[in-house]
This record gives C-alpha cells, structure tokens and sequence, in this order.
C-alpha cells in the first residue's frame, strides 16, 4: 500500500469525467508534501506522479521549515524528470531558515525555486490565531522550540529595509511573492512595497484563514494587482472542518475570477489528496452554476501566468 492508495482516503470521489476535464493544464501552487517536521502522507515524488497522472502542468511543494528546492533537484535524476509536470519549490520565511533573510531568498530561486512564502508559521497573526483556536494545524513529529514572531514592519510601521532587499530580488528573479500568514496591515503594506520595487507577481494566500481578511479587503488587494489564493481543503476536506461554499463563492466575486487562484494546501497525513481536492472543487463549482472558462482559469491558468516567467 502506498501513500497515494486510495483506501487511505476513505472520502475520495468517484471518477467523474466532466470534472476531470477541468483539471487538465492545472497548478497547484500550494502542496505540503514531504519530508517535512509535520506529518504527510505523501513525497514530492508521489505528489507529481499523482498530479501528472491527472493532467496537471505544474505543482508546487512548500515546506513551511526549509526550502524545497534542493529536495526537488535531488529527486530528478530518481525519476521525477521523466515525469510530463513541472514541479517547482521556493522558500518561507520562518524563524528556521532565519526568517527575513535575503541569503536564503537568493539561494533558492537562483536554483530554481518560484515562491517565497513571507512569514507563515513566524508571523504574528498565525501565532496569535493557533493561540485561541482549534485549527487542526500539523504538530511537529521532531522537537522544535517555539516560534517567536517575526514582523515585516519596523517600530515606525515602514516596511524593513531587510523586506525591500529579498523584495528586489524577488523582482529581478521574476518569482512569485506570496503574503504568507501576515495579518491585513502586514499584507497591505506589503503588497504596496513591492510594487514599488517592481515585484509583478503577488500572491495573498487564504485571506479567510488567518490572514483575517473581508471579502471587500481581497477584492481591493485583486485591485492592486495581487492574486487572492483560496484553498480548496477548506472548502471540500474532511466534512467536520469544510467551511461553507457561499463563502468562497463571495471571495471569486469581490476579486473576479482572473484575479483568483484556486490551491490544495494539501498533503497533510489527515486530509485529502490534492489531485482529490481539485476533483471535488471543480464539481462544488460546477454545480455552483459557474462557467466551465472561470473554473479552469482558477484551477490553472491563473496560476501558470504567475509560476512560468
């Protein structure tokens, strides 16, 4: 048995063709796959052999603890290279690769990583939301110390210069910024430091989760020029944590449909599987009387403009 069996997915849908169709030429911009300190149920190895399977262009592995991209270099030549999906790394922001720290934004996207994730598990608003609620997050199999709190903003609440620094050569790289865990004030200055040094391609991630965002917020963010990311486990995971559609569907209107992307944020030892994830979200919208042209834009092409330069 391995960990892409479908008996560990005890929820996982019937075939149903006309979603799957939905699903060729899609990106996942956010999978949790292994090695990781959290608990996964599957490799980057088994993630893109499950997503090519599918019809998937790309995938992105993100590991909230260390830059992936070596992982994914390493695997080439055990068999990820044959595989017809472009699999793509980057790297997030935390206390264990030093936080805000241009060295390691360089390193990664000059060996091809396409992401850098600011602060997700170190920044105040993820520390201050796992505090007081119940959110099923991941507990780490190794010991760790605790994370302290990393912030973008000096005492004067102008953003870093060390933030500038990774944010010029995000832009020279052409890579894809992401917001991360940031609270609102954070991702709002952020999004507007970076464009003005020139970053094209930014990323929210999951505004309703953490990041505490209105839908009035993300379509002002979609103004801008930023994409709002959404992720399809909160919405078609395990039934006891979904969150309800007319929530997502609120979110696709106040951004549009160009200016939203739709990820997994999947790989979780519990949950279900990205290829899995997509499946059920390209049937909720269907049924959800949105267009066949929208649903795939959101499931990838969106996506694809902001990975591939």
């Amino acid at each position: 048995m391995t960990l892409l069996d479908p008996q560990l997915d005890g929820d996982r849908n019937d075939a149903d063709p006309e979603a799957d169709a939905l699903l060729v030429g899609a990106v996942d911009l956010h999978q949790h796959p292994g090695p990781s300190p959290f608990p996964r149920r599957m490799t980057i190895l088994d993630a893109a052999r499950d997503a090519s399977a599918a019809g998937f262009k790309a995938i992105v592995a993100k590991s909230h603890h260390h830059s992936m991209v070596t992982d994914i270099l390493a695997l080439g030549p055990a068999g990820l290279d044959e595989l017809p999906i472009a699999v793509r790394g980057g790297v997030a922001l935390n206390n264990s690769v030093g936080g805000l720290n241009p060295y390691a934004v360089e390193l990664a996207l000059r060996m091809g990583g396409r992401v850098v994730w600011f602060p997700t598990l170190s920044s105040a608003a993820h520390i201050e939301h796992h505090a007081g609620h119940d959110t099923g997050f991941p507990t780490p199999t190794v010991a760790l110390r605790t994370d302290k709190v990393i912030t973008i903003l000096g005492a004067d609440g102008a953003v870093l210069p060390e933030v500038r620094d990774i944010l010029s050569v995000i832009a020279a790289e052409r890579a894809v910024l992401t917001c991360g865990h940031l609270g609102v004030e954070e991702t709002s200055k952020l999004i507007v430091a970076a464009r003005q040094e020139g970053v094209e391609r930014i990323l929210v991630n999951h505004p309703c989760f953490v990041v505490g965002a209105s839908t009035e917020q993300a379509g002002e963010w979609a103004r801008q020029g930023a994409h709002i990311e959404h992720c399809l486990v909160m919405y078609f995971g395990r039934s006891e944590r979904r969150r309800d559609l007319a929530e997502l569907l609120a979110f696709i209107k106040a951004a549009g449909p160009e200016r939203t992307v739709l990820s997994s944020d999947s790989g979780q030892k519990h949950n279900p599987l990205p290829v899995t994830l997509f499946r059920r979200g390209a049937r909720g919208l269907l049924d959800a009387g949105l267009p066949e042209d929208d649903i795939r834009r959101m499931l990838g092409a969106n996506a694809a403009g902001l990975l591939f330069p």
